[in-house]
């Protein structure tokens, strides 16, 4: 290159003055060679000066180049092309209909299906609703089995946000704002709320990060707040707090939430607010009494399963239980969490799922409790799959996110999110406008809805409620077909409490306490059932 360079020089000045014009190709290649050369970070520029610079060219396209050429329909990456191609043609409203028959191989370990009819049933209509309060509600809420999962002010854009909300307005659902507090965004279309509080206590935070029931008290009060919903975990990183990066951290949204932008925003792990699930209840009873008597829930990823029995035997010892409970899969998403607690912590939503349900109907608890549930929720099949195992509603995120344009680019923690959806630079986020991505956002809604319809009337029922895990069938390992109710045991309405539920569970619920988290030790627990 150097050679190159002296002779085209050399020529230009005693053959021809117009080959100078190589030296503004050759002269910076040969400066990035000597850099390359003397550098000591890359051991492979070191070796191959230049040409190995394409290989990190090649690196980062990557994920671009797998998606476009490369990516089979099927493939999970962690949402297939063909989930999101369903979610786009349903958001656009136009035809979502699958010609020649299935792509999927009905053979493969995995493959599910729910059981049709002989007589179908005709449903008038697929606005599917139920109404979220328990015995302590003042204010129960009518909603939709579908609504928009948690969306912060700073995970996802301005214009995201709004787009969400009026999709909320225009289809009668709601809209969850996220840990991040309720900006002027998620208020400007007057789109339903559900109010997420986590551990940071955004939107109701003393300066120095407690909980602030004033505060509390004054937001909760708003209209437009129809549930409060408080965040102990999220299944993309349970046990973590949540997590905002620095290069998304705008002076707008350290106002909103009262943070330093100088470094990321990192919600504690645990709440201050309470220790133990005896001191849990109290507080869940403390934001109905503030909030006037608004459903108040529960969010979280199942671990330790004594721990969340343990909430269970609060419930019953206090008498105070939450309106809801949605449980979050291990594969739910996030815009910015630690690879290892996304890929290797938190029970995937089905197992979760079922857990809960089997431990409130064992405890009686059931009828008073509504569940949701929130993972990778995109077809009206995942709809029915969920309520088959006991889910009441359901919490999408990413789904919505593709309704509004996502492509799946995988930059939400960049702020270099190309469609403008996880972006807070002002030049990306202009990408997504309101006005049109809105009517995608209620067009999915409403679309998916019409799809769970079909499929109820397809199976003989009229509501996703009567949906049960025999419905369900799933292709095990050993190629046979089993039922929803044997792949996912179920308890009979009672028996953790008259001791007849299966001895796993009954050893778990032996080992929760009401006044600490922490299970007591299964050899203390083996003592006391021998006595």
């Amino acid at each position: 290159m150097w050679l190159l360079t002296l002779a085209c020089a050399v020529a230009g000045y005693f053959v021809d003055q117009r080959l100078w014009w190589g030296l503004l190709l050759l002269a910076p290649l040969s400066l990035i060679g000597l850099r390359d050369l003397t550098q000591t970070s890359h051991a492979i520029l070191r070796n191959y000066p230049i040409i190995g610079h394409f290989r990190f060219i090649l690196e980062a396209v990557r994920p671009e180049i797998r998606q476009y050429l490369i990516e089979d329909d099927r493939d999970p990456v962690p949402f297939t092309r063909e989930q999101r191609a369903l979610v786009y043609r349903r958001a656009k409203n136009v035809s979502d209909k699958l010609p020649f028959g299935t792509i999927r191989d009905v053979n493969a370990v995995g493959y599910g299906w729910i059981s049709h009819s002989m007589r179908p049933s005709k449903i008038a209509s697929s606005d599917f609703r139920l109404s979220i309060g328990g015995r302590d509600c003042q204010k129960p809420y009518f909603a939709s089995v579908l609504n928009v999962s948690g969306t912060s002010f700073g995970a996802v854009s301005a214009n995201a946000i709004m787009a969400f909300n009026k999709g909320a307005k225009l289809g009668g659902f709601a809209h969850n704002t996220g840990e991040g507090a309720i900006s002027k965004y998620h208020s400007k279309y007057g789109g339903d709320l559900i109010w997420q509080i986590a551990s940071g206590y955004f939107g109701c935070r003393t300066p120095q990060g407690q909980f602030d029931p004033e505060a509390f008290a004054r937001t909760a009060a708003l209209d437009q707040v129809k549930m409060i919903e408080l965040k102990l975990s999220q299944g993309a990183k349970p046990g973590h707090g949540g997590v905002l990066p620095r290069a998304k951290i705008t002076s707008e949204i350290a106002r909103t939430r009262l943070i330093d932008r100088t470094r990321d925003c990192v919600s504690p792990a645990a709440h201050p607010a309470f220790s133990t699930p005896r001191e849990m209840m109290s507080f869940i009873a403390a934001l109905r009494r503030l909030s006037g008597g608004k459903p108040v829930g529960l969010k979280l990823a199942i671990g330790h399963r004594a721990e969340f029995l343990a909430l269970v035997k609060a419930m019953l010892a206090t008498g105070i239980t939450p309106d809801y409970i949605v449980v979050d899969g291990g594969e739910g998403g996030t815009g910015a969490a630690p690879v290892e607690l996304s890929n290797h912590v938190g029970l995937p939503l089905f197992e979760g799922l079922s857990f809960v349900h089997n431990a409130l109907v064992g405890a009686g608890l059931r009828g008073h409790i509504r569940i949701g549930a929130s993972g990778k929720v995109v077809s009206a099949f995942d709809f029915c799959r969920v309520h088959a195992l006991g889910a009441d509603f359901v919490m999408a995120a990413r789904a919505f996110m593709f309704a509004a344009g996502c492509i799946q680019a995988r930059a939400c923690h960049t702020n270099h999110c190309p469609t403008g959806v996880t972006t807070q630079a002002w030049w990306r986020r202009r990408a997504l406008v309101v006005r049109d991505k809105a009517p995608r956002v209620e067009h999915y809604h409403r679309n998916t809805l019409k799809a769970l319809s079909e499929m109820l009337a397809a199976a003989g029922l009229n509501h996703p409620r009567d949906l049960k895990p025999w419905h369900l069938h799933v292709r095990a390992a050993n190629g046979e077909v089993v039922r929803g109710d044997v792949a996912y045991p179920h308890v009979e309405p009672g028996a953790i409490l008259n001791g007849s539920a299966r001895e796993g569970l009954m050893k778990q619920w032996h080992r929760a306490q009401i006044d600490t988290f922490e299970p007591l030790d299964e050899a203390i627990v083996e003592q006391m059932l021998k006595a």
